[in-house]
């Protein structure tokens, strides 16, 4: 029955899965992405990597996910794993004792933020601010969903986080509205809300990034793909482990500069006639690619089309450590002996890494994406950029004509290319 769902699948549009409003299908990037038996991770040969008390076989998992992604049915408990929310090695009484405990958590947290803020949890969110900024509150809301400041009994002076932490609510808000429009699952106000639930609780919880343009962009999947809130809000934590260092903004840099100057290094290892030229048009800094690093490529691709690259991309860039490294102080560390059964529940990515032992901090898989595609439009880039503005628009073509998979080959060459040279 599986196999002949997919079969189906693969020759129908993905969008019966994520459908899309009538009033968009014409501005919406085409998707590449195909279901494909044999390749595709899909929900029976999920459930067959497990043991009979719970461990998982992540290894068969992630050659599957690498040949060609995960099904829709299954891709946010996949997702979770991917993202180190849970331990391959554990059992599925050790996964649901700790589902139920983040659950708990969770709960615990969005109390506090209600508390403070009543319309979190109601169902409803902000687009309009609910105190000045110098946390006076603004008696009446514009879309009334909120007066009296949020529900704070007294208005005695807020403390500094609690004021920057309701700043960002009606901000959210309106990003909320922007994420996603042409997807007939946020035409639902209380899907809307859930993304808004979420990312404000996680700006309370993480008090030094807080809320961030873009992060809105990295949890919408999550609230699609999973449907228990508190769940969905876990997965986009860990999501935000890996990446929350590209919203971390000041007057003086932006979050992925690291990421960039780290980009730089590569195309003037790898080519040095582009990076030269980028050079000479005064884009060396290759502040071009800010966006496609900063909510990794959810302008590049269609909705369907990105989430196969993110899974691609997590599962290539897979450590077996990652669960611990959350959970467990210094508990995370690669062993510095690694013989090759262990080797198999790395990431290809990953593999190359370990091998060589290079540890780049900013190196990320992202960053040889970015690669690739330079490369690719290399010839284009050298022949007809003669300033900064022709360097957007030719990448700027490259919007719904990107080939997922390809680039994520295309990133590995260019990186062991890479950690070849930097070792010689």
């Amino acid at each position: 029955m599986a196999l002949f769902f997919m079969r189906k699948a693969s020759t129908a549009e993905l969008d019966v899965f994520y459908p899309i409003r009538p009033e968009c299908q014409v501005d919406v990037p085409k998707t590449r992405f195909r279901l494909r038996a044999g390749k595709t991770l899909s929900a029976r040969r999920w459930n067959a990597a497990f043991s009979e008390d719970g461990h998982l076989d992540i290894a068969k998992v992630l050659r599957r996910i690498q040949r060609g992604g995960v099904h829709p049915e299954i891709k946010g408990v996949v997702w979770e794993f991917l993202l180190g929310c849970f331990d391959p090695n554990s059992t599925f009484d050790d996964r649901n004792q700790l589902r139920q405990h983040r659950r708990e958590q969770y709960s615990r947290l969005k109390s506090e933020c209600q508390k403070m803020v009543p319309v979190i949890g109601s169902g409803k969110f902000l687009t309009t601010p609910i105190i000045t900024d110098d946390g006076q509150p603004i008696e009446e809301s514009a879309n009334g969903n909120i007066s009296n400041n949020g529900g704070d009994a007294n208005h005695a002076t807020l403390d500094k986080k609690v004021i920057q932490w309701k700043l960002f609510l009606h901000q959210i808000g309106l990003d909320v509205v922007r994420t996603d429009r042409s997807l007939v699952f946020y035409e639902s106000q209380a899907n809307q809300a859930k993304l808004w639930d979420i990312l404000s609780v996680y700006a309370w919880v993480d008090n030094d990034i807080g809320y961030v343009q873009g992060m809105n962009d990295i949890c919408s999947p999550m609230v699609i793909l999973i449907d228990n809130e508190a769940d969905a809000f876990w997965c986009f934590e860990r999501a935000m482990r890996r990446l929350r260092e590209n919203f971390r903004c000041s007057a003086s840099s932006i979050g992925v500069q690291s990421q960039l100057s780290t980009l730089s290094q590569v195309i003037k290892t790898i080519d040095p006639k582009l990076h030269q030229h980028l050079e000479d048009l005064d884009g060396g800094e290759y502040l071009f690619a800010f966006r496609m690093l900063m909510v990794l490529f959810r302008r590049e691709f269609s909705f369907v089309d990105s989430l196969y690259l993110w899974e691609l991309m997590w599962a290539m860039e897979y450590n077996p450590n990652i669960f611990s490294s959350y959970e467990v102080p210094s508990g995370g560390a690669t062993p510095s002996n690694v013989n090759d059964k262990e080797l198999k529940q790395y990431g290809k990515f990953e593999r190359n890494i370990v091998k060589t032992g290079y540890t780049e901090k900013h190196g990320a898989l992202s960053v040889f994406l970015v690669a690739s595609v330079l490369e690719t439009k290399q010839k284009q880039l050298l022949k007809e950029a003669t300033g900064l503005d022709d360097v957007v628009k030719i990448l700027g073509d490259i919007t719904g004509n990107l080939d997922a998979k390809k680039a994520c080959n295309e990133a590995l060459r260019i990186h062991k290319k890479y950690l070849k040279t930097v070792k010689q």
